[in-house]
């Protein structure tokens, strides 16, 4: 019965009071749903700080196991796979960031580490993408290069729309930023899963060019 009563009110302002929403977003009906507003109340708020961690964790994986491979198969694009993993890395540290500071109570610190994330990860996927059309590492790259541009582009025009929209007051704005954002970070799971191809050729051996200088690289003693 309370269910239905807050419904019959949500529709009553939406359909009634066209301007009500736009001067008291503290109507429950009226709340835009971001990814954020999950995060914002408890109980629902541990899950949301756990499921960011755990995507930040994931990630950063991502960008060391990636920047590996990179230097084991194609050395000579060591200085694009460094930067790659740099921005990465910020990425993952921005999303980190955001996880952990409750929009409700930090919300400078929430939106500055998500919009670093978001910025950060665009510079990434452009990077990446420029590495699959430089580096033959399963050859699929024919297939895989023109999608991962396309998903790059998306991803660049998205993060650029949900930006003007979600720096704007207006309601419509806001829940139009929230389409954006729920559709972006779709994109950036889309494009992740698209190195399924290249991890099924990863070894963990891999990971000593991380820590250790490769054998021709190192210096030559005569004695």
């Amino acid at each position: 019965m309370t269910i239905t009563n807050h419904l019959n009110v949500c529709f009553f302002f939406l359909r009634w009071g066209e301007n009500f929403c736009t001067v008291n977003h503290t109507t429950d009906c009226c709340k835009v749903p971001t990814i954020s507003t999950s995060g914002t109340y408890a109980p629902e708020n541990s899950l949301f700080t756990a499921t960011i961690n755990a995507g930040s964790f994931l990630f950063l994986l991502f960008c060391i196991f990636h920047h590996a491979h990179i230097m084991e198969r194609n050395a000579r694009q060591a200085a694009i796979s460094r930067f790659a993993l740099a921005f990465g890395v910020v990425a993952s540290m921005g999303s980190f960031a955001a996880g952990n500071c409750n929009p409700g109570y930090l919300t400078l610190l929430h939106h500055a580490g998500a919009g670093v994330s978001f910025m950060c990860i665009c510079c990434y996927t452009v990077l990446l993408s420029a590495l699959t059309g430089r580096c033959l590492l399963t050859g699929y790259e024919k297939l895989l290069y023109p999608l991962r541009i396309v998903s790059t582009v998306l991803q660049i025009i998205l993060t650029i729309c949900y930006t003007f929209c979600f720096a704007h007051h207006d309601y419509y704005y806001v829940h139009l930023s929230a389409v954006f954002e729920w559709i972006l970070s779709t994109n950036l799971e889309l494009f992740e899963l698209s190195y399924i191809a290249e991890f099924s050729f990863f070894s963990t051996y891999m990971l000593s060019n991380l820590y250790s200088q490769r054998e021709e690289e190192r210096p030559f003693m005569l004695v």
